[in-house]
């Protein structure tokens, strides 16, 4: 189906791959700055406000490409690989959001935050 009367039959799935190419950037955007506020607040353990926007901005647009990609003609998505990275996803946004709670955590709380963003993007990529 195209977008405009007389545009060419593809011009609707190059419109959706443009907009899932801009969510996915938007998306490890989001997990590099979590990745990068919690390996660089190590040394002053605590959660940023950075972290909290860079987890919501991941797992928003994660969601969304997901939709994106079930909207499409193609096969659509993993659904097994999606529920693990959804999983990891909620379990490191719940530990930013408590973490942001308290004035200040410790280096092993920002550790864990690191090590379920590697194995999310570890997961997107290997599996």
């Amino acid at each position: 189906m195209p977008i405009v009367a007389g545009a060419p039959a593809g011009a609707y799935r190059d419109g959706m791959d443009i907009a899932i190419k801009i969510f996915l950037v938007l998306h490890l955007v989001g997990w590099a700055m979590t990745l990068g506020g919690a390996l660089a607040s190590m040394k002053t353990p605590k959660v940023t406000a950075g972290m909290l926007h860079g987890v919501l901005t991941a797992l928003v647009t994660g969601i969304l490409m997901v939709g994106l990609h079930e909207m499409g003609d193609g096969d659509g998505v993993n659904n097994i690989k999606i529920a693990v990275k959804l999983l990891v996803a909620l379990a490191v946004t719940v530990m930013v959001i408590l973490g942001r709670r308290k004035e200040s955590v410790s280096a092993g709380y920002l550790g864990g935050i690191a090590g379920l963003v590697v194995v999310n993007v570890a997961v997107a990529v290997l599996w």
